[in-house]
């Protein structure tokens, strides 16, 4: 399953490159990309349950807020 974030204040590519390695090694998580221009983040998950991606997605979220705090994030 594939899933998209808009994220609008990510100010620079070496932010962008923390958060797109340390999402990548979120359990369940089969790859990540961040687009630095567009603002987006695409994560790719293995099989995982809605439960488990819920899961997921919070942690991407708090890794964004903890690398990028004043950044929005939108689904």
């Amino acid at each position: 399953m594939e899933y998209t974030l808009k994220v609008n204040g990510i100010d620079c590519a070496n932010c962008a490159s923390k958060i797109e390695n340390k999402i990548n090694k979120i359990k369940g998580v089969a790859d990540a990309s961040v687009n630095f221009m567009t603002g987006k983040v695409f994560i790719e998950t293995k099989d995982v349950s809605e439960e488990e991606l819920e899961k997921i997605l919070t942690e991407a979220k708090s890794i964004i807020k903890k690398i990028e705090p004043d950044s929005v994030i939108e689904e």
